[in-house]
């Protein structure tokens, strides 16, 4: 009985992924789902060597198409990860689709932290800095010596974290196989990935209200008793009422226009601020 063949990723299809996520990751950025498209994009070259069936294919560009945002340095760890990932998922492992989401969910923002403090916050400074100087002494070269500096970093961090995301991804994926602790991994990763969103909401959507009333002669404003009772109250609210909406199949379109909507009405009527 001959045994079915393993599918595998060579060299040139993560190659082809890392530089989709290294040169597209932004390009079609929006507000509905951030960098989804992008990281999708890059996942094309593995899919598409992985999965030969159009149905397939088609599921996993969607597992894929998931609300996503990170930092595109640190974070290119993220994709190399889902490769490994995907990779033991086409060879009849037992990868879910929300162990996959929860992977991505849980590290986009801690790694977004990383990112953001060394290279916007550290190198970008340091580099600047170097390339402002001697632009300021007269020397043309500082543009240039900032861009060479800035892509040599974000190219070289890139490919280190892509690479070791891939190699600690399919080392870890095949010892959880081999000791059955998979459905334990995707329960803690799905509740790492549910704290990491709620600290983005929490950090994001930021709604207050100056509404004051009066009680006999004392002035009593509104918002402090809501602090009292939890801080962040009125933005966990309307982000319940988002939810809704989009649990019942409100376009996320005309969700950003009723937003649009209430905000205007509630900042003219003096209830929101």
């Amino acid at each position: 009985m001959r045994m079915t063949e393993r599918k595998t990723l060579d060299k040139v299809t993560l190659r082809k992924s890392f530089l989709c996520w290294l040169f597209f990751l932004q390009t079609n950025y929006n507000f509905e789902r951030l960098q989804s498209l992008g990281i999708c994009h890059s996942m094309i070259p593995v899919l598409t060597r992985l999965y030969q069936k159009k149905e397939d294919l088609v599921a996993a560009l969607k597992r894929h198409l998931t609300f996503f945002n990170t930092e595109p340095t640190w974070g290119s760890m993220i994709p190399g990860l889902c490769a490994a990932l995907e990779e033991e998922r086409a060879n009849d492992q037992p990868i879910s689709d929300e162990m996959i989401n929860s992977l991505k969910t849980a590290l986009m923002g801690p790694l977004a932290g990383i990112g953001d403090t060394i290279t916007q916050g550290l190198m970008k400074t340091v580099f600047l800095a170097i390339g402002i100087d001697l632009a300021i002494k007269g020397n043309a070269m500082g543009p240039v010596i900032f861009f060479l500096l800035m892509s040599g970093y974000a190219i070289g961090v890139s490919w280190f974290m892509f690479y070791t995301g891939y190699r600690l991804g399919k080392n870890a994926i095949q010892q959880m196989l081999q000791s059955n602790i998979l459905d334990r991994v995707t329960s803690a990763l799905s509740v790492l990935g549910l704290m990491v969103t709620g600290a983005l909401a929490a950090g994001r959507v930021s709604l207050q209200t100056p509404v004051k009333f009066t009680i006999g002669k004392t002035a009593v404003a509104l918002q402090p008793i809501l602090n009292q009772i939890m801080p962040g109250l009125l933005g966990l609210a309307f982000l319940l009422i988002v939810w809704q909406w989009l649990r019942k199949g409100v376009s996320p379109v005309r969700v950003i226009g009723y937003i649009f909507a209430i905000g205007f009405a509630c900042s003219l009527l003096k209830i929101l601020a």
